[in-house]
């Protein structure tokens, strides 16, 4: 598998474990879990990103 491949898979992965955690954190009324959910949110959003930026530059992709 292709780095940018894996990076665009493990930021899917902790986008859902964010979404997870944040919905566990409001249903508890636990803040910081709700908090740190939020942000593995925006770090598998980022890896994501990352991925799609290497797949975009690299000249044998396609």
């Amino acid at each position: 598998m292709t780095s940018s491949k894996t990076d665009k898979l493990k930021g899917t992965a902790d986008k859902a474990a964010g979404k997870v955690k944040e919905a566990a954190g409001k249903a508890s009324g636990n803040r910081e879990l709700e908090a740190k959910g939020k942000t593995q949110q925006v770090k598998g959003e980022a890896k994501k990103g990352k991925g799609k930026l290497k797949e975009a530059l690299d000249p044998h992709h396609r």
